[in-house]
């Protein structure tokens, strides 16, 4: 994967898992990736916030689940044939993230990205590395491993 500073903050370009949230779409680095899952109610765990809906078993690996619509505020979550997991490899950690549905995975080069906008203290943009275009999509490209490793996103470790 190749990076561009753009002077405002780094920007990949190479290959992202596609996916939706609501009307929005999102991409995150495809080496991250380890498997794609059909949603399956994880078993709940006490005292755990919201957005970490408990965890599943997966080969003997307790895997904690996080829904990315309840984390990132987008309105109330509903579970159908199209949602899924996504089983990402962050650091020496195994995690789920519940999304709506996967698009494709995609190649982004860097004249199809751009930095995030700057929206100060009215909106949190620190997980997000960039916006990128393919055809008439936009992509909002997440760092993943940022979000899943931040200081809130601790709390898997002391609920799993």
């Amino acid at each position: 994967m190749e990076t561009l500073d753009t002077g405002t903050g780094i920007v990949s370009s190479g290959e992202y898992l596609t996916f939706t949230l609501g009307k929005e779409e999102y991409g995150i680095d495809i080496l991250k990736v380890q498997e794609i899952r059909g949603y399956e109610a994880p078993t709940r765990i006490a005292n755990a916030p919201p957005f970490i809906k408990g965890v599943i078993n997966l080969r003997g690996v307790i895997v904690p689940i996080i829904d990315l619509r309840i984390k990132f505020n987008l309105g109330e979550p509903s579970y159908d044939q199209f949602t899924v997991v996504i089983i990402l490899n962050i650091g020496k950690r195994v995690v789920g993230a519940v999304v709506d549905g996967v698009s494709d995975v995609i190649q982004l080069d860097n004249e199809n990205m751009r930095a995030a906008p700057e929206f100060g203290s009215i909106l949190d943009t620190r997980y997000i590395l960039g916006l990128g275009t393919l055809d008439d999509r936009m992509i909002i490209v997440v760092d993943i491993e940022s979000l899943m490793s931040s200081q809130e996103m601790a709390l898997m470790d002391e609920a799993a």
